[in-house]
């Protein structure tokens, strides 16, 4: 065996390995995420992670196995570890930044769901409210202002 071939195998093998291990890692600890995510639909967020997880599993096994070619011979372990070093640290890299894209998804799933529960409005619809004022400035049944913003200025006395 040339020290390309071992090249390949080791580099085959650690890539398998790092990429399960994170798919493992975010198939466990991306449950609760998306339970939260779902609004409490555990079925849901259950069938939407096995979904992400098989896509992350296909995506970075393709991935490293189209970055197999190291392009060059390697002569001895020292152009082995060069060789290993920069395929995994591309492979790191990849793997990294499909985790933030998917936590990025997730997380404006999460909050575009959060939107919808708020059932009081800030604001009436036929009142106002001056810029700096909270609501609980106006007593209790007092009169709102008249229609329209800015209220219209005081008459001259």
């Amino acid at each position: 065996m040339t020290w390309t071939v071992g090249t390949y195998l080791l580099y085959l093998a650690i890539s398998t390995a790092l990429t399960v291990w994170v798919g493992r890692t975010l198939y466990r600890n991306g449950h609760l995420f998306l339970v939260e995510v779902f609004a409490g639909e555990e079925g849901l967020a259950t069938a939407v992670n096995h979904l992400l997880v098989v896509g992350f599993y296909l995506v970075n096994f393709g991935f490293v196995s189209l970055f197999l070619r190291l392009g060059h011979g390697v002569a001895d372990a020292r152009g082995a570890i060069e060789a290993l070093s920069g395929k995994q640290g591309v492979v790191l890299l990849v793997l990294g930044a499909m985790h933030f894209m998917n936590m990025y998804v997730l997380n404006r799933f999460r909050r575009r769901g959060a939107a919808p529960r708020q059932t009081i409005p800030p604001v009436a619809p036929n009142d106002w409210l001056p810029p700096g004022a909270s609501r609980a400035a106006r007593p209790q049944g007092a009169a709102p202002p008249p229609y329209g913003y800015p209220p219209p200025p005081p008459a001259p006395a």
